[in-house]
């Protein structure tokens, strides 16, 4: 089918896994079970009947199911298809939702009926309930298709949050999702027998890291439940009864998680083998009391990325021996092959080993910029003066980070005034702004402390304009 998996594009792998492993299980929702085959030729059916409604490349799908199996199929489909999806989680404030839609200008949305409503009525994006399709998408072939794509061809489009409701769409190209998959499924050990659980809400970027990464390497993808995360004690139970052997968590829900296991005595399912952490600075103090709870049995794995830069650029093992004891910050790596970093001070020459810089990004990973939006993309995505290729580009990613001296970063806060919630990007400066529009708000300012668990909150203190009240 195609001449090797190095040069096949991510979909194209899983279809390489698929004759490798057909009647391995590739995906579990509760009582449900794909093989290999089943998700493959389902993906085909609906990849057939997608172009025949226009899709193609460079042609933006908006997709919002709530997390089940049609969404992974939406997600290969489109792929297959030659488009490029936009995740769209339903649980999402409408507000967000129809923002996307406008932004991105989609031409098709594809829901169900349960997820279907008024916001996405649109004059120029076609709605499609899959679920009221069955019969048409079932009389398709479920061969593999015949569709090669250049690796530059967009694969997906995913908004970053924001605080003021106007998020930006990231462009990320086949490419580099595909290069991704590759080195973290080899990183992680990922293969046949692996029963990884996908956490995350499919609207950030880890959730491809969870699927493809996944599906290209032949483990099982198992679907977490909403009910999971209402306890821990119930998320232990099911990882446990699911023999969960890959958790990849916010590093907001492991500090949780951590905590817990120290107050309450539980422990991770015997299953478990490794566990990947990301989306803001891992607390040492959580480390620490991860070692003493857990121990070292399971691998646990720092990761950094920012969307712009295709989900992760470095990682690192933390608690192996990569760190170091009593650290006042846990590491956050190396760079991940066919990734550079490049630690740089104000006039962009590179900072010496042992101080600090602002993080940039190189390599194949680099997003192709954002979506309808020339000025910022200019000002975030710039000439890399390090490649030996004229034409390639490096995020500012804003970070600040330290090169401890032996290539692994530690990272030290931001340059500006964003800061991560539970994983969200907000701009603490741009919630002062609304803040201040306020009639009794005479002058108002944002901060987001952190207590002694690395926890953030946002707080406001205001001054109140008394002529208005």
């Amino acid at each position: 089918m195609f001449q090797s998996c190095a040069s096949a594009l991510v979909h194209q792998q899983f279809e390489l896994q698929v004759g490798r492993t057909p009647d391995a299980i590739a995906l579990v929702a509760q009582e449900q079970q794909h093989t290999y085959r089943q998700l493959n030729a389902r993906a085909n059916q609906l990849a057939r009947f997608l172009q025949r409604q226009g899709v193609g490349p460079e042609v933006l799908v908006g997709i919002c199911f709530p997390r089940s199996p049609e969404l992974i199929i939406a997600m290969l489909a489109i792929l297959k298809a030659g488009g490029a999806y936009v995740p769209m989680d339903p649980s999402y404030p409408v507000e967000r939702l129809k923002m996307m839609q406008t932004d991105a200008q989609m031409p098709l949305l594809l829901t169900n009926r349960a997820s279907q409503s008024d916001w996405m009525l649109s004059d120029t994006t076609q709605v499609i309930c899959l679920d009221a399709q069955l019969e048409d998408i079932a009389q398709e072939l479920e061969a593999d298709l015949l569709c090669q794509m250049p690796p530059h061809n967009l694969a997906y489009v995913i908004y970053t949050s924001g605080s003021t409701g106007k998020p930006k769409g990231v462009m990320i190209e086949h490419r580099s999702i595909t290069a991704y998959a590759q080195t973290a499924g080899v990183a992680y050990g990922l293969q046949l027998g692996d029963r990884a659980l996908q956490f995350c809400s499919i609207s950030f970027d880890t959730a491809a890291e969870e699927i493809f990464c996944c599906l290209v390497r032949g483990a099982t993808l198992v679907l977490r439940t909403d009910e999971m995360i209402g306890s821990v004690q119930a998320f232990l139970e099911r990882s446990q009864a699911w023999e969960i052997t890959v958790w990849n968590l916010p590093t907001a829900f492991w500090h949780f998680l951590t905590t817990e296991l120290a107050r309450t005595g539980l422990t991770p399912p015997d299953s478990l083998r490794l566990l990947t952490i990301g989306g803001e600075k891992a607390i040492p103090a959580q480390l620490a009391q991860w070692r003493q709870q857990v121990g070292k049995h399971i691998r646990l794995v720092n990761t950094y990325g920012p969307t712009e830069a295709t989900i992760v650029s470095t990682m690192c093992d933390i608690a192996g021996p990569e760190a170091v004891d009593g650290a006042e910050t846990s590491p956050i790596g190396r760079a991940i092959s066919q990734v550079q970093t490049y630690v740089l001070d104000e006039a962009r020459p590179p900072g010496a080993a042992g101080t600090g810089g602002v993080r940039y990004i190189g390599g194949i990973g680099v997003g192709r910029g954002y979506l309808n939006r020339p000025e910022i993309t200019a000002e975030r995505f710039l000439p890399d003066p390090f490649a030996a290729d004229a034409t390639a580009r490096m995020y500012k990613s804003g970070d600040r980070v330290r090169d401890r001296g032996d290539g692994i970063l530690e990272f030290l806060g931001r340059a500006d005034h964003q800061v991560k919630i539970r994983g969200f990007r907000v701009e603490l400066f741009e919630i002062e702004a609304l803040l201040n529009q306020h009639p009794t708000v005479q002058e108002g300012i944002v901060l987001a402390p952190e207590d002694a668990l690395g926890n953030k909150r946002l707080v406001a203190y205001v001054l109140p304009d008394n002529s208005q009240i």
